[in-house]
C-alpha cells in the first residue's frame, strides 16, 4: 500500500507540473521543450510543497490534491545495518 501511495503522491504533482508547463507555452514565442524542461520541475516542487504544507498544518484533507489523502507511512527499520 505504501508503494501505491507514494507513487500516486509523486505522479499527481508531476502531471500537474507538466500541464502547467504545457498551458504556459501557448501564445509564447519560446521553445516549448526548453520551457517545459525548466518549468515542469519548478511547478511540481511548488505544487507538492504547498499542498503538503497545507496537509500538515491545516487539514489532512488537503492531501487529496496530491492524489491520496494520507502520506505514506513507513515501518521503522528492524535492525541497524552492519558497519
Amino acid at each position: 500500500m505504501n508503494l501505491y501511495v507514494s507513487a500516486i503522491r509523486t505522479g499527481v504533482p508531476a502531471l500537474v507540473g507538466w500541464l502547467i508547463a504545457l498551458a504556459s507555452s501557448w501564445g509564447l514565442d519560446i521553445d516549448a521543450g526548453a520551457l517545459s524542461g525548466v518549468l515542469t520541475p519548478i511547478a511540481v516542487f511548488v505544487y507538492y510543497a504547498v499542498f503538503r504544507a497545507a496537509e500538515h498544518y491545516i487539514s489532512p484533507r488537503w492531501g487529496w490534491l496530491l492524489g491520496y489523502a494520507r502520506p505514506p507511512a513507513y515501518a521503522p527499520a528492524k535492525a541497524p545495518l552492519p558497519s
